[in-house]
């Protein structure tokens, strides 16, 4: 199962005002390349969204996302880049565990625990807020 290393997102072990600087600048930037991307592009805000999953998923799978993770921490794990990852973290133990059907099984079990806060809050969200449709 994919273990989530907490100490990046509560100042763990070892963790210094510099940690943080590092993960606001990473994150930061990676918020104004998506910015630019959708004011620069048509591309819908959703397809951007899969874009970011997919390229963590690509950072992941060549060995890239790694070591971004240990120098940026919550800067790259926070994203949708993170997700990417963490499907394919998933991905790559249950096939290793699995062989193939792993591959149909992996990114659920570790995609599960984010997807259903997601929804969940998301819930919870709609019966506190009520939503206006645009004009």
């Amino acid at each position: 199962m994919a273990e989530i290393n907490v100490s990046v997102f509560s100042g763990g072990e070892g963790s210094s005002a510099m940690d943080y600087v590092k993960a606001f600048l990473i994150g930061g930037l990676i918020c104004a390349l998506v910015q630019v991307l959708l004011e620069k592009t048509k591309l819908l805000p959703g397809r951007v969204m899969v874009l970011l999953v997919v390229s963590g998923t690509v950072l992941s799978a060549i060995g890239v996302y790694e070591p971004l993770l240990e120098f940026a921490g919550a800067g790259v794990s926070v994203p949708l880049l993170g997700f990417g990852h963490v499907l394919m973290k998933g991905v790559r133990e249950a096939v290793s565990e699995q062989g193939v059907m792993g591959l149909f099984a992996g990114g659920f079990r570790a995609g599960a625990v984010g997807t259903s806060a997601a929804l969940i809050l998301g819930y919870l969200s709609s019966l506190v807020f009520r939503s206006k449709m645009k004009k």
